[in-house]
C-alpha cells in the first residue's frame, strides 16, 4: 500500500468514526449511552423527583400549544400532546422511524400497520374505518409503547430538557407513550382546541395521571364515553 493510499484509508476510517459518534450523541440515536452524550449530561429531569405524597392531585390543568409543538419536532416524536398543571407537566407521545432506539429492547411491538400497503385500516376484518376521537390505535397508526418505563431514558432526558426551557417553573415531568394515554390526552386537547373548559374533567385528569404514574389501579373512561354517559336520554 503507497503512503497515500494509507493516508486517504486512515481519513475514512476517522471520518466513519466521527460520523457515528455524531450520530450516537444527536438526537437521532437514543440508545448509545456514550460516556460524554450531551443528551445524559447533568440530573436526570424527567419523572418523580420526590417521595412526597400528592404529587398527582393537581389543582388546574390546561393543554399547552406551545410545548406540545415543542415536543412533536423532537427527532423520534411523531407527535407530542403535553398537559401543564400547577404542578407537573404530563407528555403523551407517539413515536416514528425519524431516531432509532427510542424504545427499550425487548418491547412487544404494537402497531400494524400492513394494511396501509392495501388500502384498508384494520387489515384483520378489511374495515376502512376508525375512531377519529382516538389518536393512538393498533392499526396504521405511528408507534406506542404500553409501560413508559420502556421509553429510552436519552428520548425521556431529551423532552424534559425542552420542556424545562420553556416551562421552568414545572416540579416534575412525567413522559408517556402508551396508548391510552395519548387517547385520554388528545380527547381533553380536543376540549382545550373548542374553547371549553377542562375543569369539569380535573378528577377525570388526576384519576389517569394517578394510573400512568403512580401505579393507581384505577382508569377513568374516555371522555367521549363520559360525555356519552352524562348525556340526557331521548
Amino acid at each position: 500500500m503507497t503512503l497515500l493510499a494509507a493516508a486517504a484509508l486512515c481519513l475514512a476510517v476517522i471520518g466513519g468514526c466521527n460520523y457515528q459518534r455524531y450520530v450516537q450523541n444527536s438526537t437521532y440515536d437514543y440508545g448509545s449511552q456514550n460516556k460524554g452524550d450531551p443528551k445524559m449530561l447533568g440530573s436526570r429531569m424527567y419523572g418523580s423527583m420526590s417521595s412526597m405524597p400528592g404529587q398527582h392531585d393537581n389543582a388546574w390543568f390546561e393543554y399547552s400549544s406551545l410545548l406540545s409543538n415543542d415536543v412533536s419536532n423532537i427527532n423520534g416524536v411523531a407527535g407530542a400532546l403535553v398537559m401543564l398543571t400547577d404542578k407537573n407537566a404530563y407528555v403523551g407521545i407517539t413515536t416514528d422511524w425519524t431516531a432509532t432506539h427510542t424504545h427499550r429492547a425487548g418491547g412487544k411491538r404494537e402497531q400494524d400497520n400492513t394494511g396501509s400497503t392495501e388500502g384498508v385500516y384494520n387489515n384483520d376484518t378489511g374495515s376502512p374505518y376508525w375512531n377519529n376521537q382516538r389518536i393512538a390505535t393498533p392499526y396504521n397508526s405511528y408507534f406506542t409503547v404500553n409501560d413508559h418505563n420502556q421509553l429510552s431514558g436519552e428520548l425521556k432526558q431529551t423532552i424534559a430538557i425542552h420542556i424545562r426551557k420553556l416551562a421552568p417553573e414545572v416540579q416534575e415531568v412525567h413522559i408517556s407513550a402508551n396508548k391510552e394515554f395519548n387517547n385520554h390526552l388528545v380527547q381533553y386537547a380536543q376540549e382545550a382546541w373548542a374553547g371549553r373548559s377542562l375543569k369539569p374533567w380535573l378528577a377525570s385528569f388526576n384519576q389517569l395521571v394517578k394510573h400512568q404514574f403512580a401505579g393507581g389501579n384505577d382508569v377513568p373512561a374516555p371522555l367521549d364515553v363520559q360525555q356519552g354517559r352524562a348525556a340526557p336520554k331521548k
